[in-house]
């Protein structure tokens, strides 16, 4: 059955290989940007909208506009994010304060919106996305894996919440993943990285994208609150 899906960040990376996938399932497919749309030819078939999530006003009209479009958001994919890195005793209050305001309190805008129609349809999906650093935490990235680490107690706040709505809010915990941000990195970290990943490589965004696909699907629909890694094995802990 076709879906209203809206995907936060959907212009590139792991944001676009999730409006894909779902956009191939046949749903139909809202993403949003934050300065520039995609090409015409990389959104083809995807309604398009601008929102800064750390607005509430651009994340209430982004919703009106997909609303009046397509329907009301039945699966919201929270993936919109930035970072700002740096050593802690280096680091600005803005730089920490502005990726938590981005990742973190973006996301509770965004699903606080969408979970308003879920409610009176008493079905929906929302699947925030995470990073393996919100749990093992990362040198240089204080900020960011707050941010993340934060979204698992969010995400299990709002499953409880919601759980009585039949609305399942779920992380997906990607790891290192080709993306241009990763392609960016000189070859040594690049290869660095890859060689600490248990599977000896990093993610495709399909990969990740596949995941969250997963957590919208009625087939998950007895699934609530959880962290499914898509890090091959990066994060795996003592038990």
């Amino acid at each position: 059955m076709s879906r209203v899906v809206l995907v936060t960040g959907g212009a590139r990376g792991i944001g676009l290989a999730c409006a894909r996938a779902f956009l191939a399932a046949g749903d139909r497919v809202a993403i949003t940007y934050r300065s520039s749309p995609p090409a015409d030819e990389v959104a083809e078939g995807m309604l398009c909208v601008p929102c800064d999530v750390t607005d509430p006003d651009q994340v209430d009209t982004a919703f009106a506009r997909v609303e009046e479009a397509l329907g009301p958001v039945e699966v919201l994919v929270s993936n919109a994010g930035i970072t700002a890195d740096g050593l802690v005793l280096r680091m600005s209050d803005t730089d920490f304060t502005g990726v938590l305001d981005t990742n973190l309190a973006g996301g509770f805008r965004v699903a606080r919106r969408a979970v308003q129609k879920m409610m009176r349809a008493r079905w929906g999906r929302v699947v925030f996305l995470g990073s393996v650093v919100g749990t093992t935490g990362q040198a240089g990235q204080a900020n960011y894996a707050a941010s993340k680490a934060g979204l698992v107690g969010l995400a299990r706040s709002l499953a409880r919440e919601f759980a009585s709505r039949n609305i399942t809010v779920n992380v997906v915990s990607p790891g290192p993943v080709d993306t241009e941000m990763f392609g960016a990195l000189g070859d040594d970290r690049r290869g660095a990285i890859a060689e600490a990943v248990p599977l000896g490589r990093v993610a495709t965004p399909d990969e990740v994208a596949a995941a969250v696909r997963f957590l919208a699907s009625d087939e998950a629909g007895f699934i609530t609150g959880i962290v499914l890694p898509v890090d091959g094995g990066l994060g795996m802990g003592p038990w």
